[in-house]
């Protein structure tokens, strides 16, 4: 750990009002914990949106007396991190660069310093983050970015990730220009024609395909790295305050069970509370999506070590840090056995890959044993579908039916997320012959 800076005056009048109210007050008053989130950062959900909507934190909170619970909502990481510097905020939630950028700047001082206590969602191949174009882009391959703009919220998991695949095409970073833009703006710019791509995390990439404003240029489960989001909290404040600490983890942990037993129900419940369509919320929260292990796993660590480097070459890093200290396993442990019930671990498996239909009105999904079984549905039925999901052959990305590249394999319909995948798999099969949804559709219905 550095030597302990000196700390402004003011920064220390902050820390010092921020303490305070976090104590019992002698009146009876309630205590104030404030907690950042990013309610459209869906894989964050089990301790941001759908915590608060489920009130589970609120229950958790109330055997240890009064307390108000400032909801802070943002659209990235990264000022929450500056929320966390400023002691304004206590526990947050956020990507894996922006966690290892919080770490890297809160050690500075002992009254800042962070830990992380647990994973709200990962991909084992990092398929939460995607590149995508405007669909009547000239460009069809990750190479094509060569000499273009590409919109990103530089240090953030979107960034990484479109940074790393150039680099692993043989495309060099002053080949090509990153705009460092809000997701918001960069969907923005990306409709008006300003920039050519947008790399972001979730639920950008899916949203804007949804909504028939993007297409899917490169799939981030096409790295083969684990990405993910999770729960940072302020060292200091949970050392002193470990039972507030234990029901934050452990109404993550309800958040978690009701996301698992629920995922169609958790959905509409943070489609409600974010505002981004229920249909993109269970694009990437339901079985096949986002893993909502919050497990400190060997992998999940391995990588967070393994985007130092990146972060240190862009400088967002101010100091060193010891990745291992960083991350404290033993408060969601703590948690877990006060909580019993389902017990998460590192051998705890991520829901299984699903072809489902999603009809409109319906209370629940309609699953099929594969993609073929699927289509085939889907060509039968008179039903108005609200949303189709499948998973990618190859790299096992849950995307949109009717938004996927579908190959035909003999009687097989194959779906794929991105180019990538579908050419690879066309390589290994030169007789698979590319189709087009709705003529799939029309295939299936003879």
């Amino acid at each position: 750990m550095p030597p302990r800076s000196a700390i402004p005056v003011l920064a220390l009048a902050i820390l010092a009002v921020s303490a305070c109210s976090l104590q019992p007050s002698s009146d009876g008053a309630a205590r104030t914990l404030v907690v950042g989130y990013q309610s459209k950062t869906i894989n964050t959900v089990t301790a941001g949106t759908l915590l608060r909507a489920k009130g589970f934190l609120e229950k958790r909170l109330a055997p240890l007396g009064k307390f108000h619970i400032d909801w802070q909502d943002f659209d990235t990481g990264a000022p929450i991190t500056s929320g966390m510097l400023a002691g304004k905020i206590q526990i947050g939630s956020m990507g894996d660069y922006p966690l290892l950028i919080n770490g890297s700047r809160a050690q500075a001082n002992p009254d800042t310093e962070t830990s992380v206590l647990s994973v709200t969602g990962s991909s084992a191949r990092g398929s939460l983050n995607s590149v995508v174009v405007a669909p009547g882009s000239p460009l069809h391959r990750l190479t094509d970015l060569r000499g273009k703009r590409i919109s990103a919220s530089v240090g953030s998991a979107g960034h990484g990730t479109v940074v790393t695949a150039l680099s692993r095409a043989g495309v060099a970073t002053h080949d090509y220009t990153v705009i460092n833009q809000q997701p918001q703006v960069g969907a923005s710019a990306l409709e008006s024609g300003q920039i050519d791509a947008l790399a972001q995390f979730v639920a950008w990439p899916g949203l804007l395909v949804q909504q028939g404003k993007a297409r899917l240029l490169y799939d981030g489960g096409e790295l083969g790295t684990p990405t993910l989001h999770g729960v940072v909290a302020n060292t200091k404040y949970a050392a002193s305050n470990p039972a507030v600490v234990r029901a934050f983890l452990e109404a993550q942990l309800d958040a978690t069970d009701f996301q698992r037993e629920h995922p169609l129900d958790a959905a509409q419940e943070v489609a409600k509370a974010s505002g981004l369509p229920a249909e993109v919320v269970y694009q990437y929260n339901g079985p096949g999506g986002t893993d909502p292990n919050p497990s400190l796993t060997a992998p999940l660590i391995g990588a967070l070590k393994g985007d130092v480097p990146y972060l240190q070459s862009i400088g967002q890093f101010g100091a060193p840090l010891d990745v291992d200290r960083f991350v404290d396993p033993k408060p969601l442990a703590d948690a877990q056995s006060a909580h019993g019930g389902f017990h998460y671990d590192a051998d705890t498996p991520p829901p299984s890959p699903t072809s489902e239909i999603w009809f409109d009105g319906a209370t629940t999904t309609e699953t099929f044993p594969d993609a073929t079984a699927l289509i085939r549905a889907l060509a039968g039925t008179g039903r108005k579908v609200k949303a189709a999901y499948v998973s990618d052959a190859l790299t096992g990305t849950r995307w949109y039916a009717d938004r996927a590249l579908w190959l035909r394999d003999g009687d097989a319909y194959v779906p794929f997320a991105g180019p990538d995948a579908r050419d690879r798999y066309l390589a290994a099969h030169p007789s698979a012959v590319p189709v087009e949804y709705r003529a799939l559709l029309e295939e299936a219905r003879r």
